[in-house]
């Protein structure tokens, strides 16, 4: 079992352990350790969000990697997929973000990026795990010239820029499209508004006066009804509001009304398979998505296979069965055609293709699906014991299961990256569906307490 990785690398309150100096120190260490593979000289991108915690970290980081021998390629400021697409284009050895994505800014994260591009698999995380705990790392010290060296890569923004310029259809512009970004004072408080200018849009921005403290604060993702009240007032055409470190991407129609990843999941995955590029006519959702998403892609001739959450537990499913898209109901969006993670720029850039080749607007697509019923309630809680163990959970799930039949779905499950236990359901009917869930809800709050 892991210790120190979650759901989505290593996360916690910035200079408490996991999230102090020492740890990112020794995660530098044990990350330049694995993925030295031969004797060339090797490197490693670090890039990360706005937060104040950020420089502690790095230079951490930096410190353990250079400590091995590694030398590392610091980009500063930089969404997590730009991370990705430029440890791969510069043929680095691995990639790291320093980022809590969503969280507020006293919390912050690590995670890692293969040479390819791709997220960590669990083993490679547990190799890091049992490097740092085994302490055998210690008697590997590189000294003289075979210390590491840190470059800055000055250009880092624009490649990326270019980047995503590249996966919008050459033969379309933004031109008269008017559209309202909130970056979330986050990483792409620079390049969202300049990849959408550059194509023609006209830009209304938010949240990109980042100062250390304010990434998601009152902006961004989690609060798109910030997005909603301008597009209504400018009379834009759609909203687009990106997390912290601009993976997930949700989306505001012209209406004012909030377009989840479920939903552009559809509009996206019917038009590919109209467009017969959707490979093996699957789309890959996770555990959370609704059930309204299933029925939308049958309809279309598609099907939909669900993954564990977590936006890299959908690309190692979309990877092991061959399918090129993928996403999370948050707004994680994966187009493995180009791109290996979750990108929010991007994702925007392909409905907004979309929206463009149709003429239509993004609320008339939206109405490819209906949503069905969900209710979801969080339970903060002091531990974590197997749900299967908690005493007298069982037959009270089964017997909703069970009224629930094949219009409804009960997922309960604990958060991988807060101390947080979810129980959502889906029916037809919400009033149920809100007594079944407070049902359960009241049952585990007994059992096993709340966390207040």
């Amino acid at each position: 079992m892991k210790k120190l990785f979650g759901t989505d690398g290593v996360r916690g309150i910035a200079n408490i352990e996991p999230m102090t100096a020492e740890t990112a120190l020794a995660l530098g260490r044990a990350a330049a350790h694995i993925f030295k593979v031969n004797d060339k000289r090797h490197q490693i991108v670090i890039g990360k969000d706005t937060r104040l915690s950020g420089y502690m970290i790095e230079n951490a980081l930096a410190a353990g990697i250079c400590s091995m021998g590694v030398d590392v390629l610091l980009v500063g400021p930089l969404p997590t997929p730009g991370i990705s697409f430029i440890t791969s284009s510069m043929r680095a050895d691995a990639g790291v973000v320093i980022s809590a994505s969503h969280n507020p800014f006293q919390d912050n994260g690590i995670k890692f990026f293969s040479r390819d591009g791709f997220k960590l698999p669990d083993s490679a995380e547990l190799e890091m795990e049992e490097l740092i705990s085994g302490k055998k790392i210690n008697a590997l010290r590189p000294t003289a010239q075979e210390v590491g060296k840190a470059f800055r890569i000055d250009d880092a923004q624009g490649r990326y820029i270019v980047y995503l310029k590249h996966t919008f259809p050459k033969e379309l512009t933004l031109d008269g499209l008017k559209m309202v970004v909130d970056c979330a004072n986050g990483a792409a408080y620079k390049i969202a508004p300049a990849v959408f200018s550059e194509l023609g849009a006209e830009v209304i921005k938010r949240g990109v006066n980042p100062n250390g403290i304010n990434i998601n604060a009152n902006c961004g993702a989690l609060y798109p009804e910030v997005v909603q009240k301008i597009v209504l007032k400018t009379k834009a055409d759609v909203g687009i509001a990106l997390d912290g470190d601009s993976d997930r991407v949700i989306f505001i129609d012209e209406k004012g009304e909030v377009v989840d990843g479920d939903k552009i999941m559809a509009i996206c995955a019917i038009d590919m398979l109209k467009n017969k590029t959707l490979k093996n006519n699957t789309l890959v959702a996770t555990t959370m998505s609704n059930l309204g998403l299933d029925k939308a892609i049958t309809k279309a001739g598609g099907i939909v296979v669900r993954a564990d959450v977590g936006d890299r537990y959908v690309v190692e499913k979309m990877r092991n069965i061959g399918s090129n898209f993928g996403g999370e109901q948050s707004g994680h969006l994966i187009f493995l055609d180009h791109s290996t993670t979750g990108d929010g720029i991007l994702s925007a850039l392909q409905v907004l293709s979309i929206m463009i080749r149709s003429g239509k607007k993004l609320s008339e697509l939206a109405k490819c699906m209906t949503t069905y019923p969900q209710v979801l309630k969080n339970l903060r809680v002091k531990k974590k014991p197997a749900i299967s163990n908690i005493k007298g959970l069982k037959p009270i799930l089964t017997d909703v299961e069970s009224k629930l039949g094949d219009d409804g779905r009960l997922l309960v499950r604990y958060s991988g990256t807060e101390p947080l236990l979810r129980v959502m359901i889906e029916g037809e009917n919400k009033k149920k569906i809100n007594e079944y869930v407070d049902e359960i809800v009241a049952h585990i709050t007994k059992e096993i307490g709340e966390d207040a």
